[in-house]
């Protein structure tokens, strides 16, 4: 490309590489916040880390966990770097990675020694490169899986991390391994993802290829390639995978435009046909067609909430909601007691910001979850909770415009004492401050999208714009926004007015997406009553819900 041409974020790639940066980053930790060169911020997210708003010397670290796997060693030491460094708060993020805030540039060199200690890492986790990689949460405990893909996560992992011919895409890149069949890592809207299926011809569980999923300002749904590799075939997987991403990254037209850089345009530009015959150019071997008969998921969760038997006889998973993926240093520290004394030594982290506590003996089920009871975790939830999620929000994130975490316990709080049946399956909320979708709001049963609004006397207050009607699965679809700029104030209740009609007037076993389908925006608008809430009277603190927590 021409430097005319060159975006901003391509010219400073060119300048110095992504994961160049690490040694800057520790001469900076020596040096202090005002040494750092304006462009190796950008550079940082190679490394997980990113300025925190409002960008006076505070920052947000990404940490990577490739499957949502961890030991009890390694939650420990999140545990303590979360007490000692991040004001006592994590975050679950939607792609099973743990982000810590109010860092400074002198903590970094010590946060890398200490999660290097315990075998994690921040490299990869942000940046044009590959993120972390998401997968089934109950791999090779799930009693229903096609396939454990942990070796599959395993291989692709070692083939991507710090792999310098892929450390230059042209924007984020987020691939999903799938071994479920409820498909909990959402493959329809990754960049790339591997989705398990067993071929009817033979018998043989291997993985389908979906490429060109994504979300933010426009959304798109991933496109099947012509392939099936079977599961055993590990290089053969990871082969097929390097040849999507050298697609992805040799494509130049997409690095003229940043808003353009994902791979989803380009899927949309050649389609699967042609993108399965450039990733077979680049092959040595001629991998099978793919299998007849695939379908996705009908599920609605996709989660793997509450008490389940596992695969092995006499063992359970427990798995808790963690509402917005909000977590203490505490409630990590008690967690890993909680699996010391009756677990095997590991946690699994979801990509819907929830935590899963695997290989509880029936015995010692009782005892479990009294410990878990008491460090204030839930897991025998309403939908309403259990479907939400929330993005990082103006709290600490730059391109936020309004609050998230905090709304979201207010408003799931309030649903669950207003609603006919708070228990109904099916109601997720996906809360995003801004219009990039980190909480996925195109896809939710509710999207609120955050925004500013202006009062009648020129004041600005923070909004969201309502979308109604996503779903994934067999009848995928994008919300619809249907009302705009609804201050924060009234949102709780125009959803409370929403869902209570929904439940009312649904037709049999209708889902919220099909029950929204059927109606006019005009029709679902008046449903909300935005117009007609003049406020009501705040519901006492209890009503937000057992193991409420009040945040530092």
């Amino acid at each position: 490309m021409s430097d005319v041409k060159q975006t901003k974020e391509e010219r400073l790639k060119k300048e110095k590489a992504g994961l160049d940066v690490l040694t800057d980053i520790y001469r900076y930790a020596e040096e202090g916040f005002d040494a750092i060169d304006p462009g190796d911020f950008m550079r940082f997210k190679w490394y997980g880390v990113y300025q925190q708003r409002p960008n006076n010397g505070h920052f947000m670290m990404r940490i990577k966990v490739p499957g949502g796997r961890l030991t009890t060693e390694q939650l420990r030491a999140l545990s303590s770097l979360t007490a000692d460094y991040a004001r006592g708060i994590a975050d679950i993020t939607t792609r099973q990675t743990i982000q810590l805030h109010w860092l400074t540039i002198e903590m970094m060199p010590d946060i890398f020694a200490r999660l290097k200690a315990v075998g994690l890492t921040t490299a990869g986790a942000c940046g044009d490169i590959t993120r972390n990689l998401t997968s089934s949460p109950a791999a090779g405990f799930d009693p229903d899986e096609i396939t454990d893909p942990r070796p599959v996560v395993d291989a692709l992992q070692a083939y991507f991390h710090l792999n310098k011919d892929f450390g230059d895409l042209p924007r984020k890149y987020k691939i999903a391994v799938e071994g479920s069949p409820i498909q909990s890592t959402l493959p329809q809207i990754n960049d790339a993802s591997l989705v398990a299926y067993r071929r009817p011809s033979d018998g043989v569980a291997g993985y389908h290829f979906f490429v060109g999923g994504g979300l933010s300002l426009q959304p798109f749904f991933g496109q099947q390639l012509d392939f099936f590799v079977p599961a055993d075939q590990i290089d053969k997987i990871v082969d097929v995978q390097r040849a999507i991403t050298e697609c992805y990254r040799d494509a130049d037209q997409l690095r003229l435009k940043r808003t353009r850089a994902r791979l989803k345009y380009l899927m949309a530009d050649w389609g699967p046909e042609k993108f399965t015959e450039e990733v077979r150019k680049r092959l040595d071997w001629s991998p099978d067609p793919a299998a007849p008969g695939f379908a996705f998921s009908d599920e609605t969760f996709r989660d793997h909430l509450g008490v389940n038997p596992q695969r092995q006889p006499g063992l359970h998973w427990i798995g808790l909601c963690v509402l917005s993926g909000r977590i203490t240093d505490e409630q990590m520290r008690r967690a890993a007691d909680v699996v010391d004394k009756y677990g095997a030594g590991e946690v699994r982290l979801t990509n819907v910001q929830n935590m899963l506590i695997p290989h509880i003996a029936t015995e010692d089920l009782e005892g479990a979850q009294a410990d878990l009871a008491a460090a204030g975790f839930e897991w025998d939830v309403p939908s309403i909770r259990r479907g939400a999620i929330a993005c990082t929000g103006i709290e600490f994130c730059n391109l936020a415009i309004t609050e998230t975490k905090l709304k979201i316990k207010e408003v799931v709080g309030y649903l669950e004492t207003v609603t006919p049946n708070p228990y109904e399956r099916g109601l997720k909320i996906n809360m995003n401050g801004c219009p990039n979708s980190c909480a996925q709001h195109h896809v939710g049963d509710i999207g609120l999208q955050g925004c500013l609004a202006r009062r009648d006397d020129g004041t600005q207050v923070e909004a969201y714009d309502v979308h109604l009607g996503g779903d994934l699965g067999l009848h995928p679809s994008f919300t619809r926004a249907i009302h705009r700029k609804v201050p924060a104030e009234k949102i709780k209740y125009a959803l409370g007015n929403v869902i209570t009609r929904f439940q009312e007037t649904r037709q049999g076993e209708e889902r919220f997406a099909q029950w929204a389908h059927r109606h006019t925006n005009e029709e679902l608008d008046a449903f909300l009553g935005v117009e007609t809430i003049v406020g009501a009277p705040d519901l006492p603190a209890s009503a937000q819900g057992a193991g409420a927590t009040t945040w530092r």
